[in-house]
């Protein structure tokens, strides 16, 4: 799913409340303390392992260097802002020695050994899902359902043939450049996409991540900088543009935010493990990965409405919680146990680019032509079901709506971050094939 691309902030901005400065939602003294014995432990290896040691390193280090990258402001508007720096700034410490070997084989082995990997992962995809608005997945999603596939395909198809042309082979252009900048960010892309590679493909998931992630931080600043000259195209040329309209005839009643309820979080702690235990069950029968799996299971739950509405409330309750607290630890884990900060330098090139770039035009191609056939304006179109898949998730959708100026978009812009990112992620199980 494009987290993503990550759909609930997953950082607490710092700002002032009632004259007080705060980070991570508490007082900056306290906030300061806690990170004094969190890196004062890290340096005098006195990190526990497993959990405990495992948890807090993270959450500090990310909720840190989450901080610094959503303040600077060239890495805030254009490459995607605290997660970027949270993996690279962690794979940065790793490769420089900055970090303790310790405090590394700590974090490796709470997100592989004790799986804290796809204990997120199990409540993004089934939280995500569950808590989509119904009304718009059965009304507008048919529809909308072709201009996000003709986004993959143009996006794949151009890809394929700038790499063939820059003397790249189809499945390095494809799957390891174009499908996971199309897969909804990090945690619902990159992240769950690296896994699936390294099952079906070998290599370890670190691997594949050294490519991803340049993939999703190019494509992500292509993603913004095309949203602006839609939007100058758009004033050019009225006629392609519904200016912040995108079929007529529909409108979206946002949902009131809910009362959180503890008791609602337990519930969608046992509704996410549960699914992801069954996708693994079913995956001994089935022929797709279970992430996948569980993502269709999810989806035809929640399209038939036979989901207790408790249940469905509690998992969504239960991502939120996990994206917003969590999201950036993980990152921080993802730089450290599987970025390999020497292999990302070497993959940039121009020819690497190049490819970024097609991806991303390929996308606003394709479902801009098609989402006019389907009676949708090209504009809106090229901006919801194309950039909105090839950013970076949740950040990268509020960042491409702000430069087309089309905010009113989000439901759609959500649609194409939520299940594009599943819709990825099943594709390529089923792709990965054929390249083998």
């Amino acid at each position: 799913m494009k987290d993503t691309k990550q759909q609930v902030p997953s950082e607490v901005p710092l700002k002032k409340d009632r004259g007080k400065f705060t980070i991570f939602n508490m007082p900056i003294l306290w906030f300061g303390i806690f990170s004094v014995i969190a890196i004062y432990a890290m340096y005098t290896e006195n990190l526990p392992a497993g959990m405990i040691g495992g948890l807090l390193i993270m959450m500090v280090l990310g909720e840190l260097l989450g901080w610094f990258g959503n303040h600077t402001p060239i890495v805030r508007t254009f490459l995607g802002g605290g997660a970027i720096v949270a993996i690279f700034g962690s794979a940065y410490m790793v490769y420089s020695g900055l970090m303790p070997e310790s405090t590394a084989t700590v974090i490796s082995e709470f997100m592989k050994d004790s799986d804290f990997l796809n204990f997120y992962i199990a409540a993004l995809i089934t939280g995500s899902i569950l808590g989509m608005e119904s009304k718009i997945l059965v009304k507008a999603g048919v529809r909308y359902a072709l201009p996000l596939l003709a986004s993959v395909a143009g996006a794949v198809a151009l890809a394929a043939l700038v790499g063939l042309i820059l003397g790249f082979s189809v499945q390095e252009a494809v799957l390891v450049i174009a499908m996971p900048i199309m897969g909804g960010g990090m945690g619902a892309g990159a992240v769950p996409m690296s896994q699936v590679y390294s099952e079906m493909l070998g290599n370890e998931p670190g691997y594949y991540l050294s490519i991803l992630v340049p993939a999703l931080a190019l494509g992500n600043v292509f993603a913004i900088i095309l949203a602006s000259v839609l939007n100058l195209i758009g004033n050019k040329y009225p006629s392609l543009t519904g200016n912040g309209q995108l079929i007529r005839g529909f409108y979206y009643e946002k949902k009131e935010t809910p009362e959180y309820n503890l008791a609602k979080m337990g519930i969608g702690v046992l509704a996410a493990v549960s699914f992801y235990i069954l996708g693994n069950i079913l995956g001994d029968f089935i022929p797709l990965h279970p992430y996948a799996i569980m993502i269709i299971l999810v989806a035809m739950l929640k399209v038939a409405n036979v989901m207790p509405e408790v249940i469905v409330e509690g998992a969504s309750q239960w991502y939120e919680f996990v994206a917003r607290n969590w999201t950036n630890a993980l990152l921080v884990g993802i730089g450290v146990a599987y970025t390999d900060l020497e292999a990302v330098l070497n993959a940039l090139s121009v020819q690497y680019v190049l490819i970024v770039l097609a991806v991303v035009l390929g996308a606003v191609i394709g479902s801009g032509v098609i989402g006019k056939f389907m009676g949708f304006y090209p504009i809106e179109a090229a901006i919801t079901a194309g950039l909105c898949m090839a950013n970076m998730g949740g950040t990268g959708d509020v960042a491409v709506l702000s430069a087309a100026r089309r905010m009113e978009l989000m439901p759609f812009a959500q649609i194409s971050s939520r299940l594009g990112g599943a819709l990825i992620l099943l594709l390529a199980s089923l792709f990965i094939p054929f390249f083998i």
